[in-house]
């Protein structure tokens, strides 16, 4: 007697998984994978993966408020962008804590040099950035990713969390920092300007006035020298009348 066949279950197709992919994304507070979204729905990943497509192409096409997007190695519901200043006046105003500047220069020093240890951002930057590394840990956005094979230090990477805030699929994403950096030319000119020797100017000094020496030049003085002839006395040259009115 042979066993009757077992009926084979019907591959669900993309249109009848959209719905619980749907209720899955929503209840969902990270991206899920494909993988695990096709095991949830009992379906395979290709179906899975062509429902998830449809439905972010639906939602593009209908002008949704929110957008399905692929981030982070999974999928997830994104508010669109033209709808950020509502968001933010009604929800969400005044409760971002936003990061300094030290904290996002870090950030980008570990995002492109990664992994990395303290010590090399540290040198990177010019600044310590322990406190700094400390906040960026207790924010999810970088991870202690193993140990420097030299220095046996502890070096760092960036989460998935950040991959998420970035909307960034892999690091493979990041921009290049070529465009931003300065042409050869131009960095060349700077070393050389800054390796220039530096000239001091001294300033001649200013001469002295030697009151004796004025005294021989002055035309006053010159004219009453000229006026007594050489070799005889200046009070030889005063009439007798006049010395006499002088005396008196």
């Amino acid at each position: 007697m042979t066993e009757p066949d077992l009926p084979i279950a019907a591959v669900p197709t993309a249109a009848e998984i959209s719905g619980a992919l749907e209720a899955l994304l929503l209840m969902a507070d990270e991206p899920m994978t494909e993988l695990v979204l096709a095991e949830a729905v009992g379906a395979p990943e290709t179906v899975t993966r062509e429902a998830l497509e449809a439905l972010a192409t639906f939602y593009d096409e209908t002008g949704r408020g929110f957008e399905l997007r692929r981030v982070g190695g999974g999928w997830r519901y994104w508010t669109r962008v033209e709808h950020a200043g509502v968001i933010a006046a009604h929800v969400v105003a005044g409760q971002n804590a936003k990061l300094s500047q030290a904290a996002l220069e870090t950030l980008a020093v570990i995002a492109y040099q990664q992994p990395v240890s303290r010590g090399r951002v540290a040198a990177i930057r010019g600044v310590n950035v322990d406190g700094v590394i400390r906040t960026l840990l207790a924010r999810d956005l970088v991870e202690e990713a193993g140990h420097d094979v030299d220095t046996g230090a502890a070096v760092f990477a960036t989460t998935q969390l950040f991959l998420q805030k970035m909307g960034l699929v892999g690091l493979d994403d990041l921009p290049p920092l070529a465009p931003h950096l300065p042409d050869v030319e131009d960095l060349e000119a700077e070393l050389s300007a800054l390796a220039a020797p530096v000239v001091e100017l001294v300033p001649e000094p200013v001469p002295t006035a030697d009151p004796w020496t004025d005294h021989q030049n002055d035309p006053e003085t010159d004219h009453q020298n000229d006026s007594v002839p050489a070799g005889q006395d200046a009070s030889a040259a005063v009439p007798a009348g006049q010395d006499e009115e002088v005396r008196a």
